[in-house]
């Protein structure tokens, strides 16, 4: 069974909320799910561009203002979310940068590692309670083939100030979430219904690859026809890991054709390092101290 958007339940009467969608895999993830009847929080850095986003959606859609590299911004939009809502029922930690150049958040991490972990765990952490309010509700978090490639979680150098190499570091940050989402399903466990899912997209064909390496340039007119997929396919595991109501806690969705590069999701499995106990709670613990941000789990 090949599983598409049409497999998507009803979701009428559900809060979702998309970190990163007014464009790329968080709009594509946040239409589908509002054209089968969620109420749909776009949660942007960019208001205006969230905007522009919305007016192209069918249904129920608002737009909340956050950066992932502010944690002042972060807090402010969790309590504009605990203002609007009494609870969430889906949480898309989408939204991510991917092989900037060396640079810094405003707190001072390193942006891949700041924005794509410790943006999401402090945003997590501040809304959980709403999500533990809701009966049956997910947190899916978007990592990457690439969790492979960073050489496992750099405690020594979390934020790359000895030496900066763009590849690993975003491999780190995507390993981070990957061991972030099975860490809060342990936890979760206990409290409730909550799951926490994850899902990679493949290599799909969007603006998130404008910072990639020269050689990824200049040979993507040959080979990215070959082996990526747009954006509304490479939605479809964070769509599949928020939606099928098969999907278990702590699983791993991700396309299955062409080493996982392309294709309908399916459940998969993490590279080995993603799965050590041990080094996931260490990850959480740092996280917590950096973030200042403690879970209600």
């Amino acid at each position: 069974m090949k599983w598409t958007e049409r497999d998507i339940p009803d979701q009428q009467g559900r809060v979702a909320v998309v970190t990163g969608a007014n464009g790329g895999l968080g709009f594509e993830t946040a239409r589908a799910l509002a054209e089968h009847g969620a109420t749909v929080v776009l949660a942007v850095r960019d208001v205006g561009k969230g905007k522009k986003a919305a007016a192209r959606i069918a249904g129920n859609v608002t737009v909340q203002e956050l950066d992932l590299t502010s944690l002042e911004s972060i807090r402010a939009a969790a309590a504009d979310l605990h203002g609007t809502f009494p609870g969430i029922d889906l949480l898309i930690n989408n939204a991510g940068v991917m092989y900037p150049p060396k640079q810094t958040t405003r707190d001072g991490f390193e942006l891949q590692f700041g924005t794509n972990h410790l943006g999401h765990f402090a945003f997590t952490g501040l809304v959980l309670d709403l999500l533990l309010a809701a009966p049956d509700s997910r947190v899916v978090t978007v990592s990457s083939v690439a969790h492979r490639a960073g050489g496992g979680i750099h405690f020594d150098d979390l934020q790359w100030e000895r030496s900066y190499n763009r590849n690993a570091a975003y491999g780190q940050s995507k390993l981070a979430n990957l061991m972030f989402t099975y860490e809060l399903q342990r936890r979760l466990m206990r409290h409730g219904t909550t799951i926490a899912v994850a899902a990679h997209p493949g290599f799909s064909n969007t603006d998130l690859m404008r910072n990639s390496p020269a050689v990824v340039r200049v040979t993507a007119p040959v080979i990215t026809p070959l082996i990526s997929q747009k954006a509304d396919m490479g939605a479809l595991p964070t769509l599949r890991a928020a939606t099928d109501p098969a999907v278990l806690g702590g699983q791993y969705y991700g396309p299955d054709r062409l080493g996982g590069t392309r294709g309908h999701p399916q459940v998969v499995t993490s590279s080995p390092q993603s799965y050590d106990v041990t080094v996931q709670q260490r990850l959480w613990a740092v996280s917590e101290d950096l973030t200042g941000v403690k879970f209600p789990v």
